[in-house]
């Protein structure tokens, strides 16, 4: 392997969503899942990529509680993160969304979902390429399904993405939370190479773009 070669492989190796990329010395506490539902809340399940950046753009949202990093959509009994690195257990790195309905809509979390990442590039996000990184709206009832076929039909008939959209439908079975490192990993580890590189900005275009959607408090990083 030539210098160049090896300089490259080490840059991108700390480009991809991976804990393998930050010295745990340097990582902070862990967080706990708390997926309590308050009253009048429900929950949803989307992916699109590294759930680090997914996690952080919907907690900025407001009317969302609590997101939660997990895997859906395998065909294995269990999830963890080792295994679905492989990409062939079938999982996505997912995050389900706790909500309230009341102060925001279905709807609106489609349209905070297409609108924070790219959903032409099939199995991939970013740097990160995989099955395990698809775009996917993990539908938990046919109401769910028919507003994310609307409004993906809406995206196709105005012609909002230059591609086409290969953002897949798929039945939740089962949603299983990741490790709890995983929970709140880009607020908690801010200066990890892929937090600064990916997920920040990932969070700040999404900001930029929707400053109606987000909490008070939740500006530019």
């Amino acid at each position: 392997m030539s210098q160049f070669s090896y300089f490259l492989a080490v840059v991108l190796s700390f480009s991809m969503c991976s804990v393998k990329n930050a010295p745990t010395s340097n990582i902070e506490p862990v967080k706990k899942v708390n997926k309590t539902t308050q009253k009048g809340q429900t929950s949803s399940v989307f992916a699109s990529g590294c759930f680090w950046c997914v996690e952080a753009v919907f907690e900025s949202v407001e009317g969302v509680s609590e997101a939660v990093s997990g895997y859906a959509g395998g065909s294995a009994k269990d999830a963890n993160y080792s295994a679905i690195g492989s990409g062939k257990t079938g999982h996505a790195e997912a995050v389900e969304v706790f909500y309230d309905p009341k102060v925001v809509s279905y709807e609106t979390l489609l349209k905070v979902f297409f609108g924070s990442q790219d959903p032409t590039t099939l199995n991939q996000q970013g740097p990160d390429r995989g099955t395990q990184y698809r775009s996917t709206i993990f539908y938990k009832n046919e109401a769910e399904k028919l507003a994310s076929e609307k409004y993906i039909a809406e995206l196709t008939k105005n012609k909002v993405f230059d591609g086409a959209i290969t953002t897949t439908l798929e039945a939740l079975v089962k949603f299983y939370d990741a490790e709890d490192y995983h929970q709140d990993y880009e607020a908690r580890n801010p200066n990890q190479p892929y937090v600064k590189g990916v997920s920040v900005p990932r969070l700040n275009r999404f900001k930029s773009k929707f400053p109606e959607l987000l909490k008070k408090g939740k500006g530019l990083h």
